[in-house]
C-alpha cells in the first residue's frame, strides 16, 4: 500500500479527519447497530462520514442502511471502488461483493488484503470521518487495521453484564498496547425503556460501563437502552435516529457521536503512514513540533546519517540509535527465541557497515526496518525504541 493510497484512504488530503474503530470483546453486543446509529447522527450534525464494516465473515451493515446486498460496486476511472451511500453516509462492505447466502471462505492473509482494500482503496472523497466498524474479539483484523492506519482512537462497546465486561477489557487493552487511543467505552442494552412511562428497567444489571471506564482511566461516552423500535428500525433499514429520532435510544446515540467529535484530537506526531527509502530519500516523513506535556512515546521526527537512526519525541527527547545496535536489536521470531526473548542472531554475522534501507510507520504504535543485510521482518515498537541505550543528543 503506497502513502499515496493511505491518504485516499483518510479522505484524501490534510484536516481533521478522523477514522475511529468501533469495537468489542465479544459478540453479540450490538456493535454493528451503535455503529450504523452513531454514523447517521454525524451525517446529521453535517459531517461527511464513512463506514467500513470491517467484519468480513459477518457483515451487517448494508442491511442496516438498507442498502441492497445484491448492489454491486462500481470502479472509478482510476480503478478504485465507488462506495455506495444512504443516508448520507458511504459504505463499503463484504456483502457488496458476495451474495446474501454466500459465506466468505478466506484464510488470514486474504481477510488483510481485503481490509487494506476497503480503507485505501475505495474512493470515499472528502471525509471528516472513517468508522470502521470491527468485529468481536482480538485478532488478525484487529491487529491489521491498528498495524496498517493511523488510527484516531477507538470505541469499545459493552453490554452491562460481568463476562462482557470482562471481555471488553481484553480488547480495551489489546488496543491500548497498539498505542490506540481509547476515545471511550460504551455501554449498550443498559436497561430496557418502557415506550409507555419512559422508564428504565436494569434487566441486565447497571453501571457497569461506566465503572470499568472509571477504573481503567478512559471517558465513559454514554448507555444505550433496549428498545424495540432499535430492532424494528434495523431489520428495516432505517437507522433508529433517523427513524425515531426522539426516543431514549436515539438520544443516547446522539450524545455520543457529539462526544466523538468533540475527541480524539491529532496524534500529534509523524504525518503517518509513512515508508521511507533511505536510498533516494522518497516517503520521509515531515517533521512534527515537540509540544510541552508530550507523550514520551509520539514520535515526531526521524533522521539517520552514517552514524545511526536520530529521533526526536513529543515530550522534547532526542535519540541517535547506531544502526548496527538498531539490527542487533530485532525482536522478530529470526532473531529472537518466541518463547524465552533470548536473543538467537549470532552478532558475528552482522557488518559493522550495516544500514537502514527502508524505514515505515505501523500504526500510531511502531516502526517496521529493512536492512542492507536483506533482513527485513524488524518490529520496533516506540517504547522498544525509547528503551535503547543512545548517544547523548541535547533535548529541544
Amino acid at each position: 500500500m503506497t502513502q499515496q493510497d493511505a491518504q485516499v484512504g483518510q479522505g484524501g488530503g490534510q484536516g481533521e479527519r478522523k477514522l475511529i474503530a468501533i469495537s468489542s470483546g465479544k459478540g453479540g453486543v450490538g456493535k454493528s447497530t451503535v455503529t450504523a446509529n452513531i454514523a447517521v447522527a454525524m451525517a446529521r450534525m453535517g459531517l461527511r462520514v464513512g463506514v467500513v464494516d470491517a467484519d468480513i465473515y459477518g457483515p451487517s451493515i448494508p442491511g442496516m442502511l438498507g442498502i441492497a446486498g445484491n448492489q454491486k460496486p462500481a470502479m472509478s476511472p482510476d480503478q478504485k471502488v465507488i462506495p455506495a451511500e444512504a443516508f448520507g453516509i458511504k459504505v463499503m462492505s463484504m456483502a457488496m461483493l458476495s451474495d446474501d447466502d454466500s459465506p466468505a471462505i478466506l484464510r488470514g492473509p486474504m481477510v488483510t488484503k481485503y481490509l487494506q482494500m476497503f480503507v485505501a482503496q475505495v474512493e470515499w472523497g472528502e471525509l471528516d470521518v472513517l468508522l470502521l466498524d470491527l468485529p468481536p474479539g482480538t485478532g488478525d483484523i484487529q491487529l491489521t487495521l491498528a498495524q496498517a492506519f493511523p488510527l484516531t482512537g477507538a470505541v469499545v462497546v459493552s453490554t452491562p453484564q460481568d463476562v462482557s465486561l470482562k471481555i471488553a477489557r481484553r480488547g480495551l487493552r489489546m488496543m491500548q498496547q497498539v498505542n490506540v487511543p481509547i476515545l471511550g467505552i460504551v455501554e449498550n442494552m443498559s436497561g430496557f425503556a418502557c415506550a409507555s412511562c419512559g422508564e428504565v428497567t436494569h434487566i441486565f444489571s447497571k453501571g457497569g460501563g461506566e465503572a470499568i471506564a472509571s477504573e481503567l482511566g478512559v471517558p465513559f461516552l454514554g448507555a444505550i437502552p433496549i428498545e424495540p423500535e432499535i430492532v424494528d428500525a434495523g431489520d428495516a433499514g432505517i437507522p433508529l435516529v433517523s427513524a425515531h429520532p426522539d426516543s431514549l435510544a436515539a438520544q443516547a446515540y446522539v450524545r455520543i457521536a457529539e462526544a466523538l467529535v468533540g475527541r480524539g484530537a491529532a496524534h500529534g506526531g509523524l504525518a503517518l503512514p509513512f515508508d521511507w527509502q533511505l536510498s533516494d530519500g522518497t516517503g520521509k516523513p515531515a517533521d512534527a513540533a515537540p509540544m510541552s506535556g508530550g507523550a514520551a512515546d509520539v514520535v515526531t521526527a526521524l533522521d539517520h546519517d552514517e552514524i545511526g537512526l536520530m529521533i526526536r519525541w513529543q515530550d522534547g527527547h532526542a535519540q541517535l540509535i547506531g544502526s548496527r545496535d538498531l539490527r542487533l536489536n530485532c525482536r522478530c521470531a529470526a532473531c529472537r527465541d518466541e518463547m524465552s526473548g533470548a536473543p538467537i542472531l549470532d552478532p558475528s554475522r552482522v557488518p559493522q557497515t550495516i544500514t537502514p534501507t527502508r524505514i515505515w510507520s505501523l500504526g500510531n504504535y511502531a516502526l517496521g526496518m529493512a536492512f542492507s543485510d536483506g533482513h527485513s521482518s524488524g518490529i520496533y515498537t516506540f517504547k522498544a525504541l525509547r528503551d535503547m541505550q543512545s548517544a547523548e543528543v541535547e533535548d529541544v
